[in-house]
């Protein structure tokens, strides 16, 4: 049975000078760079839906969630991520799952996320820890930004039985057990964009 979550209503600009807002049902975590030589391009997040659109423009980076958008047992989740234009250097969003305590200093999820650079990473996060699954990888399968300047690619993570797969563009481009740190994949999930960017998210589903 499909579960799909639209991201719709509260056609309003958001600005998040001390901590980013939502709309209804909706949390943000923001990540301030605390690196010198790698500072937010803007202290404030931008974050507004149009139509079913989710668009973000950073600003720092930030960790997006409905707590009613969980997923368990065997599952896709995906989500098409357009990027409106380059960062200034490498960055990177996507999708999240097997989350909890989001909002709190014990928060654990895994993100699945690409750049425009065509690579594509797999990590989970504990508390302040981040460790790799799959560190930074080139892969065809991951679209790099045009001659206009933007690029579309469609994430999955599919769980089946006890393999996870990552898909980008109808490709998988990873695969990894149901288990070590890729053992907890229910949860909640939602959606990462790195600091500096610009990036419109729609068909997020859970099916």
């Amino acid at each position: 049975m499909l579960r799909r979550f639209l991201l719709i209503a509260f056609i309003a600009l958001l600005a998040v000078p001390m901590a980013a807002q939502a709309p209804a049902g909706w949390m943000v975590r923001l990540d301030r760079s605390t690196n010198a030589q790698d500072p937010d391009d803007a202290e404030n997040l931008q974050f507004m839906t149009m139509g079913t659109v989710f668009h973000v423009t950073g600003g720092p980076a930030g960790t997006f969630w409905n707590d009613a958008n969980t997923a368990s047992g065997d599952f896709t989740l995906a989500g098409s991520f357009k990027l409106m234009k380059p960062s200034g250097h490498t960055n990177y969003y996507g999708l999240i799952f097997g989350g909890s305590n989001l909002g709190a200093a014990n928060q654990t999820y895994i993100y699945f996320l690409v750049a425009q650079n065509g690579n594509y990473l797999v990590k989970h996060r504990a508390g302040e820890d981040v460790h790799d699954i799959q560190p930074s990888t080139a892969h065809a399968a991951v679209n790099q930004p045009g001659a206009n300047g933007q690029s579309t690619n469609e994430l999955e993570v599919r769980v089946a039985g006890n393999t996870i797969s990552y898909v980008v563009n109808g490709q998988v481009v990873h695969t990894t057990p149901k288990s070590g740190m890729s053992a907890i994949t229910d949860g909640i999930t939602g959606i990462r964009i790195n600091h500096q960017l610009d990036v419109q998210v729609d068909n997020f589903e859970i099916r």
